[in-house]
C-alpha cells in the first residue's frame, strides 16, 4: 500500500451492548488522512462491557483512545479515568453520557478526559470527535518527538562541546602546574613558550565558544540582523588585510580579484564572518609560500565567491563531509593545525539565509577551492532595520 497507515488502538467501553455494537459499525472501517501527505490513520478497535473489564484491558493492551461511558453498573467511568491517569496515562479519553451535567463536566476535565460526546449521537457526531481526537494525539505526538529530538541534539551538543574544551583545558593545566613547580628554574624567560602554548590554547576556546554563539543564533532565528547596502568588495579587502600578518609569516601571498565596488543587501557581520571563515581556512590549510586567491563577481541575481588556496587539499571522503558541524579532517598534515570544526558549518548556514549554497573542490596535495553563491535580493526574514 502506498500511503502510510498509522494504526491507532479504539477502546469502547459501555455497559449497554447496542451502544458498543453502533460505535463499533462506525469505527469499523474508518480511515482518517493525514495533513501534507503524512499518512492514514486506521483504528484496531475493542470493547469491554464494563469498568472493571476495561481496567484489566488497558494493563495487558493500552489504547490511544477510550470512548468511556459515564454511568456504568460497577466501576463507573469516572473511576475509570481517575484509576488511569487521564492524559497523563497516556491515553485520550472520551466520555460518553446522557447525563452531561456542569459539574460531571468539570470533574471528568479534572481528572483528564479530553472531550464528551452526549447521548443519543449520531454517527456523523462519533466521527467528528475522532476526527478531533487524532488531530490531537497527533500533534501530541510530534512534540514528544521534537522534545525527545531536542534533547538528542542538547545531549549530543554537550557532549561534543565537553570533548573539543577538554584537550586545551587539560594542556593549559599541565602548563601552568610546571609554572607553579618551578620545573624549569626560577628564571622568568624560561618559562615563555609554555605562557605562549597556553595563550594559544586560551585563544583557541574563545574562538570555540564565539563561534557556538554564532551558530547557535542563526539556527534558532534568534541572530540580530541589521540589513544595509554593503560593499562585498571592500569587506573581502578588509578581511584580506587582517590575516596579512599571518600570511606573511609563511610567505602566503593573498590576491583579490574583484571589482572596485560589489555592493549588495545583507548583514555586514554575517558577510564578515563568512569571509573570515572562508580565507583564514585557505591561509591555515596552506603551505608555506603558497598562495589564496579571492574572486568576487556578480550580476543582477547572484554574488559569488571563490576562495583557492594551493593548500593540503582533501580526499573525495573528507570532502563530503567537511561541512557537518563540528568536523574536522584529522590526518598527518593536519595534526598539528588547531581549529572548532564550526566555521564552515556557520559558512554554510550563512549561506543558506541569503538563499545560496556554499561548495568545495579539492584536490590532495594541489589545493581547494571554496565557492559561495549569494541571492542579491534576499528579503531578511527578521532584522532590525530595513534595506536602505
Amino acid at each position: 500500500m502506498s500511503e502510510t497507515q498509522i494504526p491507532l488502538r479504539v477502546l469502547v467501553v459501555d455497559d449497554e451492548e447496542g451502544m458498543r455494537l453502533g460505535a463499533a459499525r462506525v469505527i469499523r472501517g474508518l480511515a482518517i488522512d493525514l495533513p501534507n501527505g503524512q499518512g492514514q490513520v486506521v483504528f484496531e478497535l475493542s470493547d469491554a462491557a464494563g469498568g472493571e473489564e476495561a481496567l484489566q484491558q488497558i494493563e495487558t493492551s493500552r489504547p490511544d483512545i477510550l470512548l468511556l461511558d459515564h454511568k456504568m453498573n460497577g466501576i463507573s467511568g469516572l473511576e475509570v479515568l481517575e484509576r488511569i491517569g487521564g492524559e497523563d496515562g497516556g491515553i485520550l479519553t472520551i466520555m460518553i453520557t446522557a447525563y452531561a451535567s456542569l459539574e460531571t463536566a468539570i470533574l471528568a476535565t479534572k481528572r483528564g478526559a479530553y472531550d464528551f460526546l452526549a447521548k443519543p449521537f449520531t454517527p456523523e457526531d462519533l466521527r467528528g470527535t475522532l476526527r478531533k481526537a487524532v488531530k490531537h494525539l497527533m500533534l501530541q505526538r510530534r512534540a514528544r518527538q521534537l522534545a525527545e529530538e531536542k534533547r538528542r541534539v542538547r545531549f549530543e551538543f554537550i557532549s561534543i562541546l565537553a570533548h573539543e574544551m577538554k584537550a586545551p583545558l587539560a594542556a593549559v593545566e599541565g602548563y601552568l602546574n610546571l609554572l607553579a613547580d618551578r620545573t624549569l628554574g626560577e628564571q622568568l624567560p624560561a618559562y615563555d613558550e609554555m605562557i605562549h602554548r597556553c595563550s594559544v590554547r586560551m585563544e583557541g576556546m574563545r574562538k570555540l565558544i564565539f563561534e557556538l554563539l554564532n551558530l547557535t543564533r542563526i539556527e534558532s532565528g534568534l541572530k540580530k540582523r541589521t540589513w544595509e547596502q554593503v560593499d562585498v568588495a571592500a569587506a573581502a579587502r578588509a578581511c584580506l588585510e587582517t590575516f596579512s600578518p599571518e600570511a606573511q609569516k609563511r610567505d602566503i601571498r593573498l590576491e583579490l580579484d574583484a571589482p572596485e565596488s560589489l555592493v549588495m543587501a545583507a548583514d555586514r557581520g554575517e558577510l564578515d564572518i563568512l569571509l573570515n571563515n572562508l580565507i583564514s581556512n585557505a591561509v591555515k590549510y596552506n603551505r608555506d609560500g603558497g598562495t589564496v586567491t579571492a574572486v568576487l563577481r556578480a550580476d543582477e541575481e547572484t554574488v559569488t565567491l571563490s576562495v583557492s588556496d594551493t593548500g593540503i587539499g582533501l580526499s573525495p571522503d573528507e570532502r563530503d563531509r567537511l561541512f557537518g558541524d563540528f568536523v574536522r579532517i584529522r590526518n598527518d598534515k593536519t595534526r598539528n593545525i588547531l581549529g572548532t570544526g564550526l566555521g564552515l558549518s556557520t559558512a554554510r548556514k550563512l549561506a543558506r539565509l541569503y538563499d545560496g549554497d556554499i561548495v568545495v573542490e579539492s584536490t590532495p596535495d594541489v589545493g581547494s577551492t571554496f565557492t559561495v553563491t549569494l541571492g542579491r535580493n534576499t528579503q531578511p526574514e527578521f532584522s532590525d532595520a530595513s534595506t536602505n
